[in-house]
């Protein structure tokens, strides 16, 4: 097959025209961090710091894999396809620590006993700390169907890899999807939620 009827069939294609620079030299799938004063956290600042590295890796890795299948390149691609994959999982991986952190911090902050007999929160804050809680529950949720599907496609040997039927890899992306889907659209109406 050519490179030229590759084209069409991968993702991964079309990622490489859309590479990590912008035209103002920012990264493009950068996430964004918790700006100082608002996010004292360095658990999640260091959990973001990392992810944000993990990814930016990742891509440069799948394009050396793809050039590689597409002989492009004269280099294994296995070995590109399984360190993007290990990055890919990485970063889901680090995503998983941040959200269950900050879960389990908003929930410590909406049932403290110690808030709830000192000074009530107003309940439009309240309601923020929920949807907020919700939202990383949701990305959890999300980045937990991913990363079984990133361990999934390593190569045989590393904890269940290669063991899922097609079935479940396609249902477990399609939640991972479907959430993402939600979020983006109760983002959309919402404003920005407390930080916990």
């Amino acid at each position: 097959m050519s490179s030229r009827e590759e084209w069409g069939r991968s993702p991964v294609e079309w990622r490489l025209d859309d590479g990590p620079n912008t035209s103002d030299g920012t990264f493009t799938r950068v996430r964004p961090l918790p700006a100082r004063g608002m996010e004292e956290d360095v658990f999640v600042r260091w959990m973001s710091v990392l992810g944000n590295i993990a990814d930016q890796l990742y891509y440069p890795c799948e394009h050396m894999a793809w050039a590689a299948d597409a002989k492009v390149l004269h280099a294994d691609s296995a070995r590109w396809w399984t360190l993007s994959t290990a990055l890919w999982g990485l970063s889901l991986l680090l995503g998983v620590a941040r959200s269950l952190w900050t879960v389990l911090r908003l929930r410590q902050r909406l049932r403290s006993p110690v808030a709830n007999l000192t000074s009530r929160l107003p309940q439009s804050k309240q309601r923020a700390l929920e949807a907020r809680m919700q939202s990383e529950v949701l990305t959890l949720l999300s980045n937990l169907a991913d990363l079984a599907n990133a361990v999934h496609w390593l190569p045989p040997g590393v904890l269940w890899a290669g063991r899922f039927p097609p079935w479940l890899v396609g249902l477990l992306g399609t939640t991972s999807s479907l959430l993402s889907i939600y979020q983006a659209v109760q983002a959309s109406g919402q404003p920005e939620a407390a930080s916990p």
